[in-house]
């Protein structure tokens, strides 16, 4: 964790490196799978999904930015988002990160960016009008925190493992089938089954590290501020208002659901729902209940 005064949180950190540990291992025994069941051609597949691997991590930012129709805004443009930044990043004794804003009208912020230099924490217009000083507050010291944890690096890499999955397994099976069993049947039943292996799991720790990184941030955020309050004030105006938002705009923002302060759909208990990227709201706002009355004693 980067030297700030966001509470340092022991089990995040553990958690980040076993899931890049496990991560790691998946992608071996994938690479594995398609060079021992294949015939030529498996190597080109493998350097070009590397490639596209690096490339995903390095330009996130951008193409996060891009997707969520987000600027990089200057003091004079967004003067309010600014100066919370300015006072969250001096009270936690942090660099500032770069700032933008993105224009939907669906309430939300995000965090962003291979490594605390090149993070962008980002708010959108829909949030601007919905939340007072306080409560915005309260969010952008959330998303700050992701970038003191180094929580967003993390994500960002283990959030495209599944699909480099996909794309190294079509790369292998074209390079042609072979290898030690010259009968294609068999190959291609290992490696379609390493492939699924690989994917569900790679899923099922992505889901388990973001929704704990959430209730992480909500703690860092509402320890620095001092004002947990705030911050649940402006979950549940947040989660009550996404039923609100257009439903094109939701689906728009899904694929990034991971990163958002809160997820783009409504309260009802649905399939996506279950499989969210983030713990349940009761579960924040208790959390945050219980940070209130320890801040109370103290």
């Amino acid at each position: 964790m980067a030297q700030t005064r966001f509470r340092p949180d022991r089990g995040l950190s553990v958690r980040m490196a076993l899931t890049m540990l496990l991560l790691a291992g998946l992608f071996v025994l994938l690479m594995w799978a398609i060079a021992t069941y294949t015939t030529g051609g498996w190597w080109l597949g493998i350097i070009i999904g590397l490639g596209l691997f690096w490339a995903q991590w390095y330009f996130s930012d951008t193409m996060a930015m891009r997707a969520m129709r987000a600027r990089e805004v200057t003091p004079e443009e967004a003067p309010r988002l600014h100066a919370i930044v300015d006072r969250l990043c001096a009270q936690a004794n942090m660099p500032k990160p770069r700032v933008a804003l993105a224009d939907t009208p669906m309430p939300n912020a995000f965090a962003t960016g291979r490594s605390p230099k090149r993070a962008v924490v980002c708010a959108t217009t829909g949030i601007m009008q919905r939340l007072d000083e306080r409560e915005l507050e309260g969010v952008m010291a959330h998303e700050l925190s992701h970038v003191a944890h180094r929580d967003v690096t993390v994500m960002t890499i283990a959030s495209v493992v599944g699909i480099m999955a996909g794309f190294l397994t079509r790369m292998g099976l074209w390079g042609g089938m072979g290898g030690r069993n010259r009968d294609g049947g068999p190959a291609l039943l290992v490696i379609m089954v390493v492939s699924i292996v690989v994917y569900a799991v790679s899923f099922l720790l992505t889901r388990l590290l973001s929704r704990y990184r959430e209730l992480a941030a909500d703690r860092a955020g509402a320890f620095l501020t001092g004002q947990p309050s705030h911050l649940a004030n402006a979950l549940t105006k947040i989660t009550g208002q996404m039923g609100q938002i257009p439903t094109k705009d939701l689906r728009a923002a899904e694929p990034y659901n991971a990163f958002f302060f809160a997820p783009a759909f409504t309260n009802k208990v649905d399939l996506a729902s279950l499989f969210s990227s983030h713990p349940p709201m009761e579960k924040r706002l208790e959390q945050l209940a219980k940070i209130s009355r320890e801040l109370g004693r103290q």
